[in-house]
């Protein structure tokens, strides 16, 4: 099958295709989330770049692409404005999804002024060595050990505790402190957690931490507000990516277009979802020969035959056991895909999609031998399932390292790769 790849700007390199070229677009554009930082996903792609990828497109042909769950609103109205009509929404269901959210217990525990701490106990050391004072002396002094308050001695441990009020007044009285840190004690900061023992100074009580951050090590609220929290955050576990599902504009119906153009209809059965279930329903439930569908068109009385799979959903889902054990038996009624080691193994690029996931959606919605459409490339993961799935395929990315990446992935999916000179 034959690709070309193109490394530049989309919208640019969209403005020098010909009208009507390519039968259907399959992408993963930026979300407008700005992830891991990355200046590509600072914004969803404009109406502008939709109104071009609707030029280039057939009449009747589809354009599938994914979105975030925060901005999916936002795509979807720029593809609708673009001129193209909304048809449907796929949601692509998975289970390797990690929660981004806030603990709110721990950011109340967390005060300001706890970035004071280390700060604290440095100033406590030096008020202790200024005392004249031996630190048993002074232990001996105040009836417990208030020289453990500060930096432990000859070690670079920082104790993560403080001492209570009635303690630091009579630290105070003994080693002739000054009201300066009055505030911290009254406040009563400290840090939530420890460290696992690691022997030595370290592993006594578990209180001591090695160079003390400031950070919350534990889940273990401290104060009476961080309780009443405990177990509140602000996001939800991502779980699933929506896919937007618009067509350009017929001409004539469907039956038409279809005929002109080849577009304008989706790949029902390319795209069942296999199944040893009876699909009958009625009538036709039972489980004899003649509970089989009639064959259409035909009137003989035996002749029946059972669809081919489960009709194709706007629901795709990964096949973990997570998902699979929420759906239960609704599991098996939509197509499974899942993301192979190799599709991440093979390369860089933080968003890969799985090969198998975006072979389904090409074969959905373009014609035998047609022309996959992708102004996003990436790391070629629409290219490769759109080979593989015996298309044609034009990518276009702005990120040289990512068209490195994509000419290796394509290559190794086609025996005799050609350039396709479409332009």
């Amino acid at each position: 099958m034959t690709y070309k790849l193109h490394h530049g700007d989309c919208l640019e390199v969209l403005r020098t295709m010909p009208d009507c070229s390519v039968d259907a677009i399959v992408t993963d554009p930026p979300y407008g989330l700005s992830f891991m930082g990355k200046k590509w996903d600072y914004e969803v792609p404009s109406v502008e770049v939709w109104a071009e990828c609707l030029r280039v497109l057939k009449h009747g042909g589809h354009l599938l692409a994914f979105a975030g769950t925060r901005t999916q609103h936002r795509m979807a109205v720029r593809i609708e404005d673009a001129g193209f009509e909304i048809r449907d929404m796929i949601a692509w269901v998975y289970g390797s999804g990690f929660p981004k959210s806030l603990d709110v217990s721990k950011a109340i525990d967390k005060k300001p002024e706890a970035k004071y701490t280390k700060e604290f106990k440095k100033w406590l050391e030096k008020q202790i060595k200024d005392s004249g004072k031996s630190r048993k002396e002074i232990d001996d002094a105040c009836g417990f050990t208030a020289c453990s308050y500060c930096k432990t001695d000859g070690k670079d441990y920082w104790s993560t505790n403080h001492p209570s009020q009635e303690k630091w007044v009579k630290m105070k009285d003994v080693i002739g402190l000054s009201d300066e840190w009055d505030w911290i004690i009254t406040d009563n900061i400290k840090e939530r957690g420890f460290i696992e023992p690691t022997g030595g100074l370290a592993g006594g009580s578990g209180n001591t931490i090695g160079n003390f951050s400031g950070r919350q090590l534990s889940h273990n609220p401290i104060s009476t507000d961080a309780m009443k929290w405990q177990g509140w955050g602000t996001s939800l576990k991502p779980a699933m990516e929506p896919i937007t599902v618009a067509r350009k504009p017929l001409i004539g119906t469907v039956a038409e277009n279809v005929l002109q153009h080849g577009t304008g209809a989706i790949n029902v059965d390319g795209c069942r979802v296999e199944t040893e279930d009876n699909l009958n329903g009625g009538g036709y439930s039972g489980g004899t020969p003649k509970t089989m569908f009639r064959r259409l068109g035909r009137l003989q009385p035996d002749e029946y035959k059972q669809p081919t799979g489960r009709w194709p959903a706007n629901f795709i889902h990964d096949g973990s056991d997570e998902v699979v054990g929420l759906l239960n038996e609704a599991a098996r009624y939509f197509y499974c895909s899942k993301a192979s080691k190799a599709d991440r193994g093979e390369n860089h690029h933080p968003t890969v999609k799985p090969t198998d996931l975006m072979r389904y959606l090409c074969r959905l919605v373009t014609p035998p031998n047609g022309i996959v459409l992708d102004p996003f490339n990436g790391s070629g993961s629409t290219g490769c399932a759109a080979i593989l799935e015996g298309f044609q395929y034009i990518g276009i990315e702005r990120e040289a390292e990512y068209i490195a990446i994509s000419e290796k992935r394509i290559q190794a999916r086609t025996r005799q790769p050609k350039q396709l000179t479409l332009l």
